[in-house]
């Protein structure tokens, strides 16, 4: 699929055209230009055109017209008009037929400028969200055909017809949520919400208010009405990760909850009826907690109608090289073919990440691959040079500030030190994930790897 990134001009007034189009190549953009209607929709069957200036009175079909067309076959296409008839009836109506703006001739170049950007911000979030919706989909698949893991799709079958709470164990990594997600869409519920809950990652003061809401002034930082997670997941699923990090008031609270389905926000009086199917997870022994008296034993026997455990990855070693040529398969369309030495050392490792680490390992060999379509060969030099890789992000963690002493660098050099520092740090701390990076620093992957071959740790 093309990538849209130019510029399209229709316009029947050829200096309209010549002026925009010399604008936007002085700033380093692809420019098509049409004087009609006709030639324009076919350049953009054509070119990956992204953004596209749009007279509104143009001969034989009209811009508006043309618009209309835009949107229902190039729905991607932003779309901006011009006109120098000007009034608040022609640009309400282009706005509401799908116009991204509109712009009144004679055109100001500075706002044209600004349009252009904003419009092409949005066309590439829009890619980025359909990206970003692809790999949710991808990484949502359950890989792997060992008896440990035909045991989890089993369960999942057999609570797909209920609305039984379940619970999932297993060690971190291990793809909890992934099961959890596997559940809900196998659910009759599978239309409705599912929305989830890190319990760890939530202090003990908010918890409270993040599941079941608050009322505007319930307390200091309350400035208006919040809707809970119970709210936000009425008629679907609510999963709730780390379960056993939820404080004891929560604990108590979520029992009752739990028994009557209704909920009261923090500093509310109403009670709200809710439908939800409670999903759990946690990598710790509830057993253990509740005899430690940090888990509430009653709120364990509600919780875990339907137990699953998701087996470690050294459990199931079998799915070890389908899981990994799964995550390579976007980046090696044509396929791997991995060494009987290369094969051994992966099924062999000790894997203590689980299937998280080998999502990482597979990150890294993509970046070893040569890019031609042929059908790439793994063997133990490109692990070896993964490993490499990976201990030398580890080495560059500890390394300090000081180290790069870039107070006393250029400006250039200075930008350029800091980037390093900056993509070290944050490579490291997440164990070389590539993709979880990107997401943590706000890049695209494929910007990522650009920058971190410019920087020379690739």
């Amino acid at each position: 699929m093309k990538k849209n990134t130019a510029v399209l001009i229709i316009d029947n007034e050829k200096d309209v055209c010549d002026t925009l189009a010399a604008v936007f190549e002085d700033e380093g953009m692809a420019v098509f230009s049409a004087g009609d209607a006709a030639t324009g929709i076919k350049l953009i069957e054509e070119k990956p055109i992204a953004v596209v200036f749009l007279e509104v009175t143009l001969p034989v079909m009209g811009g508006i017209e043309v618009l209309e067309k835009i949107k229902k076959t190039f729905s991607g296409v932003e779309v901006i008009m011009m006109s120098e008839r000007a009034n608040i009836n022609i640009a309400v109506r282009t706005i509401k037929a799908g116009a991204f703006d509109f712009l009144e001739k004679p055109l100001s170049i500075e706002k044209a400028l600004v349009a252009l950007r904003n419009a092409q911000n949005m066309s590439r979030l829009r890619e980025e969200n359909i990206m970003l919706k692809k790999q949710r989909k991808r990484e949502e698949r359950i890989i792997g055909d060992s008896p440990a893991i035909q045991k989890v799709k089993d369960v999942i079958d057999h609570a797909a017809g209920t609305d039984a709470r379940i619970l999932i164990t297993g060690e971190n990594g291990t793809g909890k949520e992934l099961v959890a997600r596997a559940i809900h869409r196998a659910s009759k519920r599978k239309d409705g919400p599912f929305i989830a809950v890190n319990c760890a990652a939530i202090p003990d003061t908010l918890i409270e208010s993040e599941l079941f809401g608050h009322e505007k002034g319930a307390f200091t930082d309350a400035s208006s009405l919040r809707k809970g997670r119970f709210e936000m997941a009425n008629g679907g699923t609510l999963f709730l990760d780390e379960i056993a990090d939820m404080s004891l008031s929560a604990q108590a609270k979520m029992l009752r909850v739990i028994q009557e389905q209704k909920i009261e926000r923090l500093g509310g009086e109403r009670t709200i009826t809710v439908d939800v199917r409670i999903v759990s997870a946690t990598n710790k022994d509830l057993v253990r907690e509740c005899k430690a008296q940090r888990f509430r034993e009653d709120l364990f026997f509600r919780l875990n109608v339907i137990p699953v455990h998701v087996p470690a990855l050294c459990e199931r070693r079998e799915d070890i090289i389908p899981i990994l040529k799964y995550f390579l398969s976007e980046a090696v369309p044509s396929g791997v073919v991995l060494s009987r030495e290369a094969e051994q050392m992966l099924v062999e490792r000790e894997w203590s990440g689980n299937v998280r680490e080998l999502k990482n390992i597979a990150e890294r060999i993509a970046l070893f691959l040569p890019d031609h379509g042929d059908t790439a060969l793994i063997d133990i030099n490109v692990l070896r040079s993964v490993s490499e890789m990976a201990g030398k992000n580890e080495e560059n963690t500890r390394q300090k500030t000081a180290d790069y002493d870039i107070l006393d660098k250029s400006y250039g050099e200075a930008k350029a030190a800091f980037e390093r520092q900056y993509l070290e740090y944050h490579l490291a701390k997440n164990g070389g994930a590539l993709t979880k990076t990107a997401e943590e620093i706000g890049v695209f992957p494929s910007n990522l790897h650009i920058k971190l071959r410019k920087t020379g740790l690739l």
